[in-house]
């Protein structure tokens, strides 16, 4: 499965659990770490512990198994490694203070429509 599939996969997954401000940066040309970052965020702990659940068991179904998972039920930003797709789910406060799309702006912002 290509990273752009998988990226959609978790997308959806995301958007199911009504995760807020979906946003993909594609950082092909700027990084080897990674295809996708995937960022959202959630209103409580209960909304980001179920955001990543549902993205890892979207993205399990589809046959891709997380290399790394930083974070727990108590934490307010979840790092999701896939090799080819990152997802990171935040609070909106921690969201606002790490500022990934100001940090990856060298990347390409995907609107997640067109995935």
């Amino acid at each position: 499965m290509t990273s752009n599939e998988l990226a959609k996969i978790a997308v959806a997954a995301l958007e199911d659990k009504k995760a807020e401000d979906v946003r993909v940066i594609d950082i092909r040309e700027i990084s080897p770490i990674a295809d996708y970052f995937i960022i959202a965020d959630g209103t409580n702990q209960n909304q980001i512990q179920a955001m990543q659940d549902a993205a890892e068991e979207a993205l399990y179904h589809a046959g891709s198994k997380a290399r790394q998972i930083e974070g727990n039920k108590s934490s307010t930003w979840i790092l999701m490694d896939y090799n080819d797709i990152i997802i990171h789910i935040f609070s909106k406060e921690d969201r606002l203070f790490y500022d990934l799309e100001r940090i990856w702006r060298d990347g390409k912002a995907i609107d997640v429509k067109e995935l």
